[in-house]
C-alpha cells in the first residue's frame, strides 16, 4: 500500500489497448515485407526495401509484454511508417492503397500505444510529487 490514497486507486493501462498495438504492430511488420517483397514492391520481384521493418521486430516482444521503455519508443518509431505512408499515398496502382492501409494501422498503434502509457504517466508524475513532498518534509525536520 502507498503513502499517497490517491496512488492506489490510480487507473491501470488496459490490457486491450496493448493486444490493440500489438496486433496492429505486428500487421505492420507483415504489411511491410508483404508490400515490399510480393505486393507492390519498388522493384519487379522483390526489393532490399523490406527490411525497413526490421527495426520494428526488435519492439515486437517489448510491446507484448507491455514494457513501458519499449511502448515509449516504438510510439515515436511508429510515426516514421506513418510518414512513409502519406509519402507514398500518390503512388500508382496498389502501392497507394497500402500506403492508405500503413497509415491506419500506424495510427492504430500510435494511439493504442499511447492509452497503454497515459495511466502510467499519471502515476509517476503523483509518485514523484510524493518523493518531493517527502524531500521538503525532511528538510524542514532538520
Amino acid at each position: 500500500m502507498s503513502a499517497h490514497p490517491s496512488l492506489d486507486h490510480m487507473p491501470q493501462p488496459k490490457e486491450s489497448c496493448r493486444i490493440t498495438a500489438w496486433l496492429a504492430w505486428f500487421a505492420l511488420i507483415a504489411l511491410g515485407i508483404l508490400w515490399e517483397a510480393i505486393l507492390a514492391p519498388i522493384k519487379p520481384g522483390g526489393s532490399w526495401a523490406v527490411i525497413k521493418v526490421l527495426p520494428m521486430l526488435f519492439a515486437l516482444k517489448g510491446i507484448w509484454q507491455g514494457r513501458n521503455y519499449t511502448m515509449q519508443w516504438a510510439s515515436m518509431l511508429v510515426m516514421l511508417y506513418f510518414i512513409e505512408g502519406v509519402v507514398r499515398l500518390n503512388d500508382a496502382g496498389l502501392s497507394a492503397y497500402l500506403a492508405g492501409l500503413e497509415i491506419i494501422l500506424s495510427l492504430v498503434a500510435y494511439i493504442a500505444l499511447l492509452a497503454y502509457l497515459k495511466p502510467l504517466k499519471k502515476i509517476a508524475k503523483l509518485k514523484k510529487l510524493e518523493l518531493e513532498k517527502l524531500d521538503q518534509s525532511e528538510k524542514f525536520d532538520k
